[in-house]
């Protein structure tokens, strides 16, 4: 099969959720639907407000374990002569992914990520992302997720399944350059210090 035609999670093993894996539950103190999620910390390269070449990605909660989100494709974000970067697309779907974590009040990380490119996005194109969560088993979150050019109902361009792992907040701590992690825990707003280690980073 080619990229174009193979189904999420067919021929990824390592993907696919266990037998003994249930449903995923959407958290009561998610975000509502249509809810925006913003930024989780200013500095991330998926969703921060300060990074000048960053993503800026604006994801929205939806029903059930699902979000959606828009990227716009800048020149500081080509690969090829006006075409999109293939890492910065997965990075999208990652940031998309990633952002499920607020469904299900829980820190998670990407622990593996399988992506396939369906079709070139060119420079200025709003690529329209989904992903969902698609079961749980353990301390393993499965999802999926796909970004689309033009509209949400556009042709597909990029697709991703992707196992995120959930962590403690020691996992940022213990790993994380001392001086963001000091930063981020003593900003004065304790909101953006929750907010900050709350989702993949």
């Amino acid at each position: 099969m080619s990229a174009a035609t193979t189904p999420p999670g067919a021929g990824r093993p390592g993907l696919k959720p266990p037998s003994d894996a249930t449903a995923p539950v959407r958290h009561p103190d998610a975000p509502a639907p249509g809810e925006l999620l913003g930024a989780h910390y200013d500095q991330c390269f998926g969703c921060g407000e300060s990074q000048p070449h960053g993503l800026h990605l604006a994801a929205r909660a939806g029903e059930g374990v699902s979000v959606t989100a828009e990227f716009t494709v800048q020149p500081a974000h080509q690969g090829a002569p006006g075409l999109a970067h293939g890492g910065v697309l997965v990075s999208a779907l990652d940031e998309t992914l990633g952002s499920l974590s607020w469904l299900l009040r829980v820190i998670a990380v990407t622990g593996r990520l399988e992506s396939d490119f369906v079709r070139p996005v060119p420079v200025g194109a709003t690529l329209h992302l989904s992903a969902r969560c698609t079961a749980v088993a353990g301390r393993k979150i499965y999802s999926s997720a796909e970004g689309r050019i033009g509209g949400p109902d556009g042709p597909v361009a990029v697709r991703a399944d992707a196992l995120f792992v959930e962590v403690k907040l020691d996992h940022f701590t213990a790993n994380g350059r001392p001086a963001e992690i000091r930063a981020a825990m003593d900003d004065p707003d304790q909101v953006k210090v929750a907010r900050a280690f709350e989702v993949n980073p």
